[in-house]
C-alpha cells in the first residue's frame, strides 16, 4: 500500500470535545517533529530528552507570555497510537486557551489534522488493520453496552484474526496451484484437492456466519426496531407510555386515536430498542386513519421484533391468528402480548390463548406473555423477554459484523468461493482455479486492508471520523 496517503507533516488537533463543561481539554500532535515543536513553546523539562510514556508539568508560553499551565504526555514512536511520536497537551478547557495553543503550535510547524487522520496514520503505519480502524469510529459512537462490546471486540481483532488465518492458508494453496503450472507437462498436483476443499468449506461456513450476524449487529449498532401492532384500543400507546415511564402517546378510549407512527428509544439491560407505536389495524373509511394503518404494516415489515397486542374482550382468536400470519416474515421475532389482565378473569390462560398457541407456536412464535399495559410491574417480564429475544438470536462467542462495507465484501468473497468449488468439481486446471482464489482473496483482504485500497475508499472511511481521532 502506498505511503503517499500519509504526509510527513506533524499534525495537530483538539482530541476532546470543544464547548463541553469539562475542566480539561487535550490537544494532540503526531509526527516526526511533534516533540520538538511542543518543546519550543513549553517551559519545563527539555521534552526532547524525556522517555516515552512520561508526563511533565510546565507552562505553554508565547514570547514569554504564559498562556496556560499544562501537563504534557509523551508517546515516543513506535509506542503510540499512530506509531509516530505523539504528544498530548492537557490544558484548561477554555476556547480562548485552546485556540491560542493550537495556533501557536501551527505557527511553529504543525498542521491542522484532517478528520480521522490520526487513525489513518495508525492504519497506514501498521498499528491497526482497516477493520480495527473502522471499529474505532463505532466505539466512539457506541451508545449502549451491547454496541460497545461489539466495537471493542472488533477493535481487538475479533473479526480480522480468523479471516487473516484463512487468508494465509488460501495464499499458500494459491502458490501451490500456480507451482503446478511449472510442471504442467508432468501432470502433477502440489495442492492436495481434499485439503483444499476442506479449507474452502471451512471458510465459506465462517463467512456465512459473519454475513448472518449482520442483521443482529446492525440492530445492536442502530437500535433494535420493535413494532407495537394490534387492533385499535389494544393498549399499544399505553404500553409505550409505560415502557418509557412518560405520557409520550395520546391514550383514549376512542378507537383510531393513533393516526401516525410514534418512535422512541429505550435502553434495556445495555441494548437500545426503538419502539414504534402504530395505528390500530382495522378496515376504515377514514382516509387519514387508513394511511396510518398502511404505515403500521410498513413499519412491521421493517421491524426485527413484533409485539402483537390483543385482549380477550375486543379480539377473537381468529383475528389474532390471521393478522400475525399476514404480518410475519422470515427472521421476524414475534411476541404475543395479551393485554388487560387486570380485568375480570384476565390473569389466567383461557381457551383463546390455547387456540392461538396451537395455530401460531412453532411456525410463527414461541412466546406469549400476559400483561396489564398500564402497570409497570406487569410490563417488567416483557422487558426481560425482549432482551432475551435479542441475546438468544446471536450465538454466544460468535463474531458480529455491523459494517455495510464488510457485508458487501463478505458476500462477494462467498460468491467467489462458490465459483472455486464449482471449478474444482468441473476439473478446472490449477491456473484457472488460482485466478478464482485470487478473486476471493481480494474481497477478503479488502476488509482488513491487506491489499491496495483505493484512495477514495480510505477518504470515505476516515472522513466520517471526528477531527482529533
Amino acid at each position: 500500500m502506498s505511503t503517499a496517503l500519509i504526509s510527513s507533516d506533524t499534525i495537530i488537533a483538539l482530541a476532546t470535545s470543544l464547548g463541553t463543561n469539562g475542566a480539561i481539554a487535550v490537544i494532540r500532535l503526531s509526527g516526526l517533529e511533534a516533540v520538538r515543536i511542543t518543546n519550543e513553546v513549553f517551559k519545563g523539562k527539555d521534552l526532547t530528552k524525556q522517555a516515552s510514556h512520561t508526563i511533565h508539568f510546565g507552562t505553554i508560553r508565547d514570547d514569554g507570555e504564559i498562556i496556560d499551565e499544562v501537563l504534557v504526555s509523551l508517546f515516543i514512536a513506535p509506542h503510540s497510537y499512530t506509531k509516530e511520536d505523539v504528544v498530548e497537551i492537557s490544558t484548561h478547557n477554555s476556547k480562548y486557551i485552546i485556540e491560542r495553543i493550537i495556533n501557536l503550535l501551527i505557527k511553529k510547524g504543525a498542521r491542522a489534522a484532517n478528520p480521522g487522520e490520526f487513525t489513518l496514520r495508525a492504519f497506514m503505519n501498521g498499528g491497526l488493520d482497516l477493520a480495527q480502524a473502522e471499529a474505532v469510529a463505532d466505539l466512539i459512537a457506541s451508545e449502549n453496552k451491547a454496541s460497545h462490546e461489539v466495537a471493542m471486540n472488533q477493535m481487538r481483532g475479533g473479526i480480522s484474526n480468523k479471516l487473516q488465518e484463512m487468508r494465509d492458508k488460501l495464499i499458500n494453496f494459491t502458490a501451490l496451484l500456480e507451482l503446478e503450472l511449472d510442471f504442467s507437462e508432468e501432470d502433477v498436483e502440489f495442492a492436495d484437492r481434499e485439503q483444499f476443499q476442506a479449507l474452502i468449506t471451512e471458510l465459506k461456513t465462517h463467512i456465512y456466519r459473519l454475513i448472518d450476524s449482520f442483521t443482529y449487529g446492525n440492530a445492536i449498532k442502530n437500535g433494535v426496531p420493535v413494532a407495537i401492532i394490534g387492533k385499535p384500543n389494544a393498549g399499544k400507546s399505553t404500553l409505550l407510555n409505560t415502557l418509557l415511564d412518560e405520557e409520550r402517546a395520546i391514550v383514549s378510549d376512542i378507537a383510531g386515536t393513533t393516526r401516525d407512527t410514534i418512535e422512541e428509544t429505550l435502553n434495556i439491560d445495555g441494548i437500545t430498542f426503538r419502539f414504534i407505536d402504530t395505528a390500530g389495524l382495522r378496515d376504515t373509511e377514514d382516509t387519514i386513519e387508513a394511511i396510518g394503518v398502511t404505515k403500521a404494516k410498513e413499519k412491521a415489515k421493517q421491524a426485527k421484533v413484533l409485539l402483537y397486542m390483543y385482549d380477550e374482550f375486543d379480539n377473537t382468536a381468529e383475528e389474532v391468528i390471521n393478522q400475525v400470519k399476514s404480518l410475519y416474515f422470515d427472521g421476524l421475532k414475534v411476541i404475543l402480548v395479551r393485554n388487560k389482565i387486570d380485568r375480570k378473569g384476565g390473569y389466567f390462560e383461557n381457551v383463546m390463548d390455547q387456540a392461538i398457541k396451537e395455530a401460531l407456536f412453532t411456525a410463527y412464535t414461541d412466546t406469549l406473555v400476559a400483561i396489564s399495559a398500564k402497570d409497570a410491574d406487569s410490563v417488567r417480564p416483557l422487558k426481560d423477554i425482549l432482551v432475551n429475544a435479542i441475546k438468544d438470536s446471536q450465538l454466544e462467542g460468535q463474531q458480529i459484523i455491523t459494517n455495510t462495507r464488510h457485508l458487501e465484501a463478505l458476500q462477494l468473497a462467498y460468491d467467489a468461493l462458490e465459483q472455486v468449488e464449482f471449478g474444482m468439481a468441473s476439473g478446472l486446471p490449477g491456473d484457472l482455479l488460482a485466478h478464482q482464489v485470487r478473486t476471493a482473496l481480494r474481497h477478503i483482504s479488502s476488509i482488513t486492508g491487506d491489499i491496495d485500497i483505493d484512495r477514495d475508499i480510505l477518504g470515505t472511511i476516515f472522513g466520517k471520523f471526528c477531527i482529533g481521532k
